[in-house]
């Protein structure tokens, strides 16, 4: 029997239809919560097929048919062996209601209900999201645009290029392998060619080796050597590109504030502070500014605790805490300034349309927690205990004394005041919400109707 997943989009239906038929929209609607990766796009709605990855080296080539624009388009499973067991056919319809657009999900799957219900409220309200997103952009002056990025496959880099391209951006990626297309450069990162940036309206720099590790002689030397020059290769490169970028946006990170600063409540103007990450979050960020130097507005995205579970400290944490091991850490009252991986998507992109933004903005959600309270928030979204708290020792031993003081038991108290000045509004200002989102965890009251 098909099952039905349905909810109202405040939006167009053509505008929405459009939404899916551009770069980048099934990176967008795949939870990430899901084990699972999208190797191909489809070219078209109209036909084609889209491959994603599943574990295993399973893959799952779903071909699209019925193609009614604004009204509907339909993808199947056609991949042996999985259609022979799991037959799945999966009808998208758009109905126009007033000024909304009501989305119906129609599948045809033995798959049950209970498994596909978060995936579904998921799609939806990202869609949504990032619909809002990108409408608030426009009537604040954002156009498409052409962004040359390094990093487009790490953790940022990989909401940020497909969000920008359903957007109707062009995203050029800067790799150092052979490039794959007209959408790919080669980058040589100590000394990048003359004409890297032609044509290009922006730069988001985000390359950069892990910071996570232990902290020895190679880790610091290849965390260190990872930014500076090369940030300020390509930042002297932006300026002297001519008819290149206007601006040029950097990662940064709140390890700036230095590993401990009690509660003070540290904003852009507040002092650097002292330690191996401060010192190198203050030359990276000098490096870039051979661009502003040369007239172009530069934007460093000080970034705090990233939340997904594809990356950062989720990825780290979700496992332990869904087995019920996890706890606060050593005595919990470090503050964590977090913030969900779409909201650092939306900070990106102001960034790169929003010229009221420059220097250093803070990254991170309105309210950070302490450590205790982060532990208790994510057991109760995922309906487990945390009563087990990871001794100091742990950290330590993986780290290092000095890895563990600057990260795991880092406390920084950091707010986002340049953009709340700019009236910038988040998807998730606090932490609950943010982690249902990412993991699929709604409320049961939040839960979409079944059908229409």
């Amino acid at each position: 029997m098909p099952q039905t997943f349905s909810s109202v989009v405040p939006y167009p239906r053509s505008e929405v239809f459009a939404w899916h038929q551009q770069p980048g929209a099934i990176h967008r609607l795949t939870p990430p919560w899901a084990p699972v990766h999208v190797v191909q796009e489809a070219p078209s709605l109209a036909g084609g097929e889209a491959v994603l990855g599943l574990p295993l080296g399973v893959r799952w080539v779903a071909r699209h048919s019925g193609y009614r624009p604004p009204e509907r388009f339909v993808d199947e499973l056609v991949s042996a062996p999985l259609r022979w067991f799991l037959p799945w056919r999966h009808t998208h319809d758009f109905r126009t209601e007033g000024d909304h657009t009501r989305i119906t999900d129609t599948v045809q799957t033995p798959v049950p209900r209970a498994l596909l219900r978060g995936m579904f409220a998921y799609r939806h309200r990202q869609l949504s999201m990032d619909l809002a997103a990108q409408a608030t952009a426009r009537n604040n002056g954002d156009r498409p645009r052409v962004v040359a990025m390094t990093g487009s496959h790490g953790l940022v880099g990989s909401a940020l290029a497909p969000f920008l391209t359903t957007a109707g951006y062009r995203v050029i990626r800067l790799v150092r392998g052979r490039p794959e297309g007209p959408d790919e450069r080669r980058w040589d990162p100590q000394a990048p060619a003359d004409d890297l940036l032609r044509g290009v309206d922006a730069v988001v720099h985000l390359a950069g080796a892990s910071i996570a590790g232990r902290f020895n002689d190679s880790h610091r030397a290849a965390v260190r050597g990872s930014r500076i020059g090369p940030t300020r290769a390509l930042a002297e490169l932006a300026g002297r590109t001519r008819g290149g970028p206007a601006v040029f946006v950097c990662a940064s990170a709140i390890g700036y504030y230095g590993p401990d600063r009690g509660d003070e409540i540290l904003d852009e103007s507040s002092a650097p502070g002292d330690g191996f990450l401060a010192d190198v979050v203050a030359d990276w960020e000098n490096a870039a500014s051979a661009a502003a130097d040369a007239g172009l507005r530069v934007v460093q995205v000080r970034t705090g605790l990233v939340q997904s579970p594809r990356g950062g400290t989720l990825r780290l944490f979700y496992p332990l805490f869904a087995a019920g091991l996890g706890g606060k850490l050593g005595h919990g009252q470090m503050w964590q300034s977090w913030i969900g991986i779409d909201d650092l998507v939306d900070v990106y992109h102001r960034a790169i349309y929003d010229t009221a933004l420059s220097g250093a903005v803070n990254a991170v959600a309105p309210q950070p927690v302490r450590n205790t309270t982060y532990a208790k928030t994510l057991a109760t979204v995922l309906r487990r205990p945390a009563a087990l708290p990871v001794p100091a020792l742990g950290p330590r031993l993986l780290l290092g004394k000095q890895g563990a003081t600057e990260l795991a038991e880092a406390s920084q108290r950091v707010s986002p005041a340049a953009l709340l000045a700019q009236g910038h509004r988040f998807r998730y200002a606090t932490l609950e919400p943010a982690l249902r989102h990412l993991l699929g965890r709604e409320h049961a009251e939040a839960r979409p109707r079944p059908g229409i």
